[in-house]
C-alpha cells in the first residue's frame, strides 16, 4: 500500500462513499458523471431515492406515507372494543361527584347515584360500603359527601358514632349536635318537628293523613325500643302505645275538628300514661279492668321506665332544645360521647336518631335530594327484628322521598349476626344488599372477600381486586354498580381533604417534652 492510498484509508470513508450505499441514484466514481454537473457537494445533498422510499432494508430512509403500505381494516365500535378493550369508552357517566381516577383506563370516575339511575344502571340510589379499619372508608365517604354539595345535595349523618364527620363540619363554619357526656344537647324521639308548625294550615284530611303517619313512625319506634330491653311487643301492645300517643299529643278530639296546635310528648309521658290509666284508656283498648290493663302493659311500660332511668337518661327524654339548619349542606348528629355508655346505648341512640331525622327529613318538603349517611348501622340492626325492619323500610322508601340512603359496614357478616341463624332478621338483613345498588368494597382479607363474593356474586377477579390490590394503598375499592362488572377506583384527596379526613390523628404520639423541675430539664447528663 502507498503512503497516498493509507492517508485515504486513514482519512475513512467521505459522505459521499456513505451515501452510495443507499441506492444508485448516488455513485461514487467520479469519471461517471456527465460533463456540466453541479458540485459534488450539491449532488450529495440532493435526494435520488423514489419518495416514498424501497421496500428494502437500508433503503427507507426518505418519508414513507403509512396509509399505502399498511393495511386499513373497518369494524363496528363493538368489535373494536373486544380487540382492544383498554380502548373501549366507560359506561359511567361522567356526572357527579369525581372521586377518583379508574386504574383500568386512567380515566376520571365520577359517582352521582341518582343519574345511575335516570339512566338505567341502577334501580335504586341507595350504596353500601365494606371495608377494614384504615382501609379509607370513612375518608371515602366524607369525599363523596362534600363533593355532592357541588351539586346542591345536602347530607344528614344520622348518627356519628366516632364523630369522624365533626372535623368537616367545623370547617365548613356548622356547628354540629353533640350527644351524650358533658352535652346539654336534647333530642325528643317523639319531637314533631315542623308538623307542629304547619298543622293550623292544614286541612282535616291533611291532617288525619299526616298524623296518622307520625302516630306510626312512633308506635314502631317505641316497640322497637321495647325490644332493646328484651321484651317483644305484641300487636295488643302496639295498639296501646298507638291509643296513648293520640291522646297525649291531642288528636282524640276527632281530626275533623280544627285543633289549634298539637302538644308536644316524650318518651316519660308515654310511660306515665301506660302506668296510671285512665278509665277511659283501658276501655277505649278493650280491657276488662285497670287491673289487667296494667298486668299486660307492665313488660312494655317497664321497658320504657328502663330506657329514662338507663343508658339514654337525659339524652332523649326531654324537649329538644337544638335546632338544626336544614339550609346548611351538611348537618351530623355526633354520638362520640356516648361510647362511655356502651354499645346498646349506642344502638339505642341510632335507633332514636334514624326515627327522628326520617320524620323530620320527610315534612321539611323541599323537593330536593338528601344524602342520609348510617355509619355503623350493623349496631342498630343488631337490637332486634322491629329495627332491621325498619332500616329496610327506609331503604324501600328511598326513591320515593328523594333518599340517598348510605350505609357504612365493616363485613358482610355483620348482617347475618343480627338474630339467630335462619331468623326473621337475619332473613331481611341478608336483602339490605340488594337494595343497594351502588356497592363499594374497599381492602378486605381473603375471609371476609369470600363472605363478599358469596353474598355479591363477585367474579374470581373481582375477589382478587378486593384481597389484592385494593389492600396494597388507602382509598382503592371495588365500584360495583347492579350486575355490572366491578370497576378499581382509587380515591384521590387533595391535601385539604387528606387533613380534614386523617381519622389517624389520635393514634399518633404527641410531641415530646422534656419535663423540667425548677426551670431545669430532668434526666438529661451535663
Amino acid at each position: 500500500m502507498t503512503r497516498r492510498s493509507r492517508r485515504r484509508s486513514d482519512a475513512g470513508r467521505g459522505a459521499r462513499d456513505l451515501l452510495s450505499t443507499f441506492g444508485d441514484g448516488v455513485h461514487g466514481d467520479d469519471s461517471a458523471a456527465p460533463v456540466g454537473a453541479p458540485d459534488r457537494r450539491e449532488r450529495a445533498a440532493r435526494p435520488r431515492v423514489p419518495r416514498r422510499g424501497r421496500a428494502e432494508p437500508g433503503h427507507g430512509w426518505a418519508a414513507v406515507e403509512a396509509a399505502s403500505r399498511v393495511p386499513v381494516y373497518r369494524a363496528t365500535t363493538g368489535e373494536v372494543g373486544g380487540l382492544f378493550p383498554l380502548l373501549a369508552a366507560d359506561a359511567v357517566p361522567a356526572v357527579g361527584a369525581r372521586m377518583g381516577y379508574d386504574a383500568l383506563s386512567g380515566s376520571a370516575f365520577y359517582c352521582h347515584p341518582v343519574e345511575w339511575l335516570l339512566r338505567g344502571l341502577a334501580t335504586n340510589p341507595n350504596m353500601v360500603v365494606f371495608g377494614e379499619p384504615g382501609r379509607g372508608k370513612s375518608s371515602t365517604v366524607v369525599a363523596f359527601c362534600l363533593r355532592m354539595m357541588l351539586f346542591g345535595i345536602r347530607t344528614l349523618v344520622s348518627g356519628d358514632v366516632k364523630g369522624e364527620y365533626t372535623p368537616l363540619l367545623r370547617a365548613l363554619g356548622i356547628t354540629p349536635v353533640e350527644l351524650g357526656t358533658g352535652s346539654a344537647a336534647r333530642l325528643n324521639a317523639l319531637d314533631l318537628g315542623p308538623l307542629a308548625a304547619r298543622w293550623p294550615g292544614w286541612s282535616a284530611a291533611r291532617r288525619r293523613e299526616e298524623l296518622t303517619g307520625i302516630l306510626a313512625r312512633w308506635t314502631r319506634l317505641l316497640a322497637a325500643l321495647a325490644e332493646t330491653q328484651g321484651y317483644s311487643p305484641t300487636v295488643t301492645d302496639e295498639l296501646v302505645l298507638t291509643v296513648v300517643l293520640r291522646r297525649l299529643v291531642g288528636g282524640d278530639a276527632g281530626l275533623d275538628v280544627a285543633v289549634d296546635r298539637l302538644r308536644p310528648i316524650t318518651i316519660p309521658d308515654v310511660a306515665r300514661a301506660l302506668a296510671d290509666p285512665g278509665p277511659d284508656l283501658w276501655r277505649h283498648a278493650r280491657f276488662a279492668g285497670e287491673r289487667e290493663f296494667l298486668d299486660h302493659t307492665r313488660l312494655i311500660t317497664d321497658a320504657l321506665s328502663n330506657l329514662v332511668h338507663g343508658p339514654l337518661a337525659g339524652l332523649f327524654d326531654a324537649p329538644t332544645n337544638v335546632d338544626l339548619d336544614w339550609d346548611a349542606p351538611i348537618q351530623s348528629l355526633d354520638l362520640s360521647r356516648l361510647r362511655s355508655r356502651g354499645d346498646q346505648a349506642v344502638a339505642v341512640a341510632l335507633t332514636c336518631l334514624g326515627s327522628w331525622s326520617s320524620m323530620i327529613t320527610d315534612l321539611q318538603d323541599d323537593g330536593e335530594v338528601r344524602i342520609v349517611v348510617r355509619d355503623e348501622v350493623w349496631r342498630q340492626l343488631r337490637l332486634g327484628l322491629r329495627a332491621v325492619q325498619a332500616v329496610d323500610s327506609d331503604l324501600r322508601l328511598s326513591r320515593a322521598e328523594r333518599r340517598i340512603q348510605l350505609l357504612v359496614m365493616h363485613k358482610p357478616s355483620d348482617l347475618l349476626s343480627v338474630g339467630e341463624a335462619g331468623s326473621q332478621e337475619v332473613a331481611i338483613a341478608k336483602d339490605l344488599l340488594s337494595l343497594c345498588s351502588t356497592r363499594i368494597l374497599l381492602g378486605q382479607s381473603t375471609r371476609v372477600a369470600d363472605e363478599l363474593a358469596a353474598v355479591l356474586a363477585l367474579s374470581e377477579r373481582e375477589q382478587e381486586a378486593t384481597t389484592g390490590w385494593a389492600m396494597e394503598r388507602r382509598g382503592r375499592a371495588l365500584w360495583k354498580i347492579e350486575n355490572h362488572p366491578g370497576r378499581k377506583v382509587q380515591t384521590v384527596l387533595s391535601p385539604t381533604e387528606q387533613r380534614l379526613f386523617d381519622t389517624d390523628a389520635p393514634l399518633r404520639a404527641p410531641t415530646r417534652t422534656t419535663p423540667r423541675v425548677n426551670g431545669r430539664p430532668v434526666g438529661i447528663a451535663r
